[in-house]
């Protein structure tokens, strides 16, 4: 509110800056944004991506949801960041004709696996004690509900039945950390589980993706999922929960000559280890799945499409 309040007296009344649309994003920014549009009676752009309801499975804050409802009446276009999102939006009563979807993208020139040497990611891969002959599944995200860690660490007892030479590694903090920890001693797979509890940066991130053979994101819900096409920007193959509201389904397309990954149900442990079963089956089908995801990144998840995009949704309502 006192950014919209200074937007509105400083930078437009006082300095005669002028402004075409004003985009708030999420819950956070929507109320400053409504303020300024009728105060200035300039196009209101809401950006949602995620609603409260979704974020807590069915919970949360009825304050934040109601805020989130007001900005979809007040705002002239919302933009949301996949289908899945618009259906979800078009239930909680947002009207349908303002409903526009641009999804994210990423940079395929830094999330580029020609950047990485063999030997480099293999010494990488031994200082967390994989052997050259182990696959290396990895899982980056908040350990949360939404995100399905649990539902993945219960899973991997049946992977290991039939790929015994496999390390889960998981990235990522969150509240449900301790219960994971338990839960991988409870399952006898502490030999076979690395768990980093920590942030790193870009650029480390992103070493972890190269040094993968698998990236497995079972997410119960997940608007749009950027780790997802950061891993199919490494040409990694990638299995991803497509239940609810799920933008990874939209990413990963899983039937077809244009396959490039597989669907699970995140909410079913034995369909999530059929899923990652399924592509160690064969490195071959790895390899062509990861070749046909940077592919899909570079035609249609580069930043440049997503700006055209946005640039194409802000000009048909100003």
């Amino acid at each position: 509110m006192m950014s919209s309040s200074f937007f509105i007296n400083e930078l437009v009344r006082k300095d005669n800056k002028k402004f075409d649309v004003i985009d708030g994003h999420d819950w956070l920014g929507i109320l400053g944004g409504i303020t300024a549009k009728k105060e200035l009676d300039i196009p209101l752009f809401f950006h949602v991506h995620s609603t409260e309801g979704g974020r807590s499975l069915g919970d949360g804050s009825q304050t934040i949801k109601n805020i989130e409802f007001e900005g979809g009446q007040n705002a002239n276009c919302v933009i949301t960041v996949s289908h899945a999102m618009k259906e979800e939006l078009k239930k909680l009563g947002f009207p349908e004709e303002k409903i526009r979807v641009c999804w994210n993208g990423v940079d395929p020139n830094k999330y580029n696996p020609n950047r990485f040497k063999v030997d480099g990611l293999l010494s990488f891969r031994h200082k967390y004690g994989i052997k050259d002959d182990e696959k290396m599944i990895f899982f980056i995200g908040r350990l949360v509900t939404v995100k399905g860690a649990d539902k993945l660490v219960e899973s991997f007892p049946k992977v290991l039945e039939e790929f015994p030479k496999t390390k889960l590694f998981l990235l990522g903090i969150g509240d449900m950390e301790q219960q994971i920890q338990e839960q991988i001693d409870l399952l006898n797979i502490r030999d076979n589980v690395i768990i980093r509890t920590e942030f790193v940066s870009e650029e480390e991130r992103i070493l972890h993706y190269a040094a993968s053979d698998l990236v497995v994101l079972p997410s119960l819900y997940e608007p749009f999922g950027i780790v997802c096409t950061e891993a199919m920007s490494m040409a990694k193959p990638v299995v991803v929960g497509a239940r609810g509201t799920s933008g990874m389904r939209e990413q990963i397309i899983a039937n077809g000559e244009e396959k490039c990954g597989i669907h699970v149900n995140p909410f079913d442990p034995n369909d999530i280890a059929w899923g990652i079963n399924n592509m160690l089956g064969s490195d071959e089908f790895m390899r062509i799945m990861g070749e046909r995801s940077r592919k899909r990144v570079i035609s249609t998840f580069s930043w440049g499409s997503v700006a055209e995009r946005t640039n194409e949704i802000y000009n048909e309502f100003i």
